[in-house]
């Protein structure tokens, strides 16, 4: 049996302000760093280690990743960050307030820019500052790839060729893996290890700095997933 770790960043800034991030590049909240500090010691108590971790090109992922491995001393394990983990782009609704943008457009037409599967929230233009092709850190991707807005289902599309090339030969290598990444990032590789139906995809929620660990067979199909310091 293979255990996979999965780990959404603590809480961000732009969490606690109840704002739409994407991949608006913001800091963990001092609630965030103390998440992270708390799954450091959730693994460490229940006998985790790790030999390689994968994590995003967002701030509040990579930083909650350095804690976790700092709290577990395994700072000299290799780290891949890749653009492919990062959060669900949203848009021209990144940064924007969520309970003042349902005040202007409706509490159904949120949750279906928030939550529906194929629904994409409204696109930004290319010449916006929160284009990421106006972020030199993503100069050496292909511009074809660099999203002006995202559903989830264009989440599992970007996500499963980096899972397929990168993540799954460490597994089959029986190397001990962790993913500290984003809500919608991980609810895409859920939806693919729990074959989660597009309908029942909008009922998964992943909550910030909660060790999520999945237990897979030597074929990678699920066992069983559970929640760290769950009572």
């Amino acid at each position: 049996m293979l255990k996979l770790v999965l780990l959404r960043h603590g809480e961000s800034q732009w969490n606690l302000e109840n704002r739409f991030t994407g991949w608006t590049d913001v800091d963990l909240s001092d609630t965030g760093r103390a998440e992270a500090e708390n799954a450091a010691g959730l693994l460490i108590k229940s006998g985790f280690t790790f030999d390689i971790a994968f994590t995003s090109l967002l701030i509040r992922a990579i930083n909650t990743l350095n804690i976790v491995l700092e709290g577990m001393g395994l700072l000299n394990i290799p780290v891949e960050k890749s653009w492919r983990l990062n959060e669900r782009h949203y848009g021209a609704l990144q940064g924007l307030n969520k309970a003042q943008t349902i005040k202007k457009h409706g509490f159904e037409q949120v949750h279906l820019w928030r939550r529906g599967y194929e629904t994409s929230p409204p696109k930004l233009t290319k010449d916006d500052n929160r284009y990421p092709g106006n972020d030199p850190v993503y100069n050496d991707i292909d511009p074809q790839y660099l999203p002006v807005a995202e559903s989830l289902k264009d989440v599992v599309d970007r996500f499963m060729p980096y899972w397929n090339s990168d993540i799954i030969p460490c597994l089959k290598e029986k190397k001990k893996v962790l993913i500290c990444a984003h809500g919608n990032s991980l609810r895409a590789l859920m939806k693919h290890l729990e074959d989660i139906s597009d309908d029942d995809i909008p009922n998964l929620e992943i909550p910030t700095g909660r060790p999520l660990i999945c237990e897979l067979n030597e074929q990678l199909s699920p066992i069983r997933h559970y929640y760290l310091g769950e009572s």
